[in-house]
């Protein structure tokens, strides 16, 4: 994409309504900070949120997260957006080095970036799965995240938690009451009082339909591990969808994008871009909501989607030919 389109699509966005911009230190190493940072100099500053992520580049240093990285990338990303505060600062992963040497020197960094009025708020990333409680996670590496994320949560205090959501994941249950049993992370955000971002809300662009079953991903795409099977499933799981609101990738978007925003309508949905004319087909999906009837048949689908992956990830982790 060129660098003038993508800063017309931004501005479209937010001619459109878009408050939140969400970008990383790594991403196109500081190419894309610096295109926002080039939409921003074109509109009120007060107009918008921006959140960074930071963590996944740790330069020459040894480990991401130590004093002087930490601080740098934060200043480096100031630099690239032309901003001299960030309204979120998240943390990419929770690695802090052997026995957690970085975690205390990350801590007093990042209450030194929000004293100097360098970042206002700390995000920390969620468990890929929903549930939260040690107890209730399903096998020992979620029971392990899950107790991660709750001990980095105490020492962290985060104003956001980020998490992946999308049809394709189960969606949180129905609020039962105010205990703790079997919590997931959206109850758990809302009892600390701390905001939600959700991420991949089109699945890595799976939920758009735009991939047939032999579309092949280059080398380093984040999309090369989908498989032809997983395609093929979710090209026949949509169908439905296609025929009842139609076949075109807005069509499928904008539902996908309802599906996320009816089951968490207190979270900030991230939805990435190509073009211009994506920013407004996705807008213009949004003006209109579901009906109950609409919802409820778009919920079936993507339930009966959701278990025909299921079925594939048994039979690949049994090491069965799937075809």
């Amino acid at each position: 994409m060129a660098d003038d389109s993508a800063v017309d699509a931004l501005l479209s966005a937010h001619a459109l309504g878009a408050t939140v911009y969400d970008t990383s230190d790594t991403s196109g190493l500081g190419h894309s900070q610096r295109l926002l940072g080039r939409m921003l100099a074109q509109v009120p500053r007060e107009s918008v949120r921006i959140t960074c992520t930071v963590g996944a580049f740790k330069g020459t240093g040894l480990n991401a997260y130590s004093s002087l990285t930490l601080h740098g990338q934060v200043e480096q990303s100031l630099e690239n957006l032309g901003v001299n505060c960030l309204d979120v600062l998240t943390l990419h992963h929770t690695d802090f080095g052997p026995r957690d040497r970085y975690l205390e020197e990350a801590l007093e960094t990042l209450q030194a970036l929000r004293e100097m009025g360098s970042i206002k708020a700390i995000g920390l990333r969620g468990p890929n799965r929903l549930v939260v409680d040690p107890a209730t996670a399903r096998g020992v590496g979620d029971r392990e995240s899950a107790a991660r994320f709750a001990y980095l949560f105490q020492q962290l205090r985060p104003d956001v938690i980020c998490t992946p959501f999308n049809a394709l994941i189960p969606p949180p249950a129905p609020e039962t009451g105010d205990g703790e049993d079997d919590e997931d992370i959206f109850s758990f955000a809302r009892r600390h009082r701390v905001t939600t971002m959700l991420y991949k809300p089109l699945a890595q662009g799976l939920l758009t339909g735009a991939y047939a079953p032999g579309t092949v991903f280059g080398p380093g795409d984040v999309r090369s591990g989908i498989t032809a099977p997983v395609l093929e499933a979710v090209q026949q799981g949509l169908q439905p969808l296609r025929d009842r609101f139609g076949s075109a990738p807005r069509d499928l978007v904008r539902v996908a994008l309802r599906y996320c925003l009816k089951r968490c309508p207190d979270s900030i949905v991230l939805t990435g871009f190509t073009s211009s004319q994506q920013v407004t087909s996705n807008y213009e999906g949004l003006s209109s909501e579901l009906s109950d009837e609409d919802d409820d048949f778009a919920d079936s689908a993507y339930g009966a989607l959701r278990r025909a992956l299921e079925v594939l990830g048994r039979l690949r982790s049994r090491g069965a030919a799937v075809t």
